[in-house]
């Protein structure tokens, strides 16, 4: 792909696709009933179907694309903030002040937004937040206030980035491991895990971990004035159903996390040390329509080669490098809720996995159950 075709909207254009999912949750709020099916079933379902005729792409920009040769692609995530906000408050001042919604109903609606804020927002705000720009950062800060999940950040750059593929990395689905354990876990394990991590780095500077500079003093307040807001605007119940999409979008993005790196782990040199991330440690998917959805997030391995390239500019590897998924993220996904499932596709790729990288690692217990020793 040439720098020139980058500058066409043409170009950028399937990515924006998601702005044709916003109006699903308000068709919800308006009519009810089954109405609020679409939203799961256009977002997930018909992505995983035009995948199957849109087929894969192999094709690789050109990484040294200038980057203001990539306006349209960055907009798209930066417009998304403001329209996510107006859809979640939006629908909060509508649904919380009408009588033809059930309870049922209001929650079916705030399920829908959770899906938009999971499947959609802390995708884009997982770009924003790997970026130098501080306007983009903070646009990825809101996008994770939103979700109330805004420890993500630190647990992402400073934790998963670093540690992926070892025992350190909460996010880091073990070979075997369930989704529903695996979130149980994560839900409690990495929040402390990215305050330490924020500890460590202000410890560095000899500041203590109360200092004015320690990020989770603003995650703290940009999620109060989310929940504050969604109280003005609907009271308790506006709380409960701002929470409801919250919980969702958590949901969303961990059944993402989940699959990436479903049983890859880094080989153990011994005494704490563990090999460079390579291609391998990363499950990706080539299938089009998903990667639209998703942003290119699919071309995970290289985005862990280079965590600050713009997902335009993301790299994808032949199945000879790298491990491929037999579908994209969407389904995959929908796979993870049913283990059972998830183990019968996944496992003898995990196991084909070991034989091909790692064929003199005869004992795997200690990898499957994360007793290998903590990375130093």
């Amino acid at each position: 792909m040439s720098a020139k075709a980058q500058v066409s909207f043409v170009n950028a254009a399937p990515f924006w696709l998601s702005l044709a999912l916003v109006p699903l949750p308000v068709i919800a709020a308006i009519y009810g009933g089954w109405t609020i099916l679409l939203t799961p079933l256009l977002a997930w379902h018909l992505f995983t179907v035009i995948d199957s005729f849109a087929g894969l792409s192999d094709a690789n920009p050109d990484p040294e694309t200038p980057d203001p040769q990539l306006f349209w692609y960055k907009l798209i995530t930066m417009i998304w903030p403001p329209v996510q906000l107006g859809l979640i408050f939006g629908l909060l001042a509508y649904i919380t002040h009408t009588d033809h919604l059930s309870t049922w109903g209001k929650i079916g609606v705030m399920f829908d937004v959770g899906v938009l804020t999971g499947t959609i927002g802390i995708v884009y705000a997982h770009e924003l937040l790997h970026q130098r720009n501080r306007l983009e950062r903070w646009l990825g800060d809101v996008l994770l206030a939103m979700a109330l999940y805004s420890h993500f950040r630190t647990e992402h750059l400073l934790v998963h980035h670093v540690y992926v593929g070892t025992p350190r990395d909460a996010v880091t689905a073990r070979y075997n491991e369930g989704f529903h354990r695996y979130f149980a876990r994560v839900l409690r394990t990495c929040p402390p895990s990215a305050f330490k991590a924020e500890k460590r780095m202000l410890a560095r500077k000899k500041l203590p971990w109360w200092h004015i500079s320690n990020p989770f003093w603003r995650y703290l307040a940009m999620q109060f004035w989310m929940i504050v807001f969604a109280a003005w605007i609907g009271g308790w119940e506006g709380v409960g159903l701002f929470v409801v999409q919250a919980f969702v979008g958590i949901w969303a993005l961990e059944l993402t996390n989940y699959v990436e790196h479903y049983g890859l782990t880094r080989r153990h040199l011994g005494d704490g040390k563990y090999e460079p991330v390579r291609p391998h440690h990363s499950w990706n998917a080539a299938h089009k329509a998903s990667n639209w959805l998703l942003i290119n997030l699919q071309r995970h391995s290289d985005h862990h080669y280079r965590p600050d390239r713009r997902f335009p500019l993301l790299q994808t590897y032949p199945e000879v490098e790298a491990p491929q998924l037999p579908f994209g993220y969407p389904m995959m996904a929908m796979a993870a809720m049913v283990p059972p499932v998830w183990r019968r596709w996944m496992n003898p790729k995990v196991r084909a996995w070991r034989r091909t990288y790692y064929p003199d690692i005869t004992d795997w217990t200690p990898y499957k159950k994360g007793t290998n020793p903590m990375p130093r």
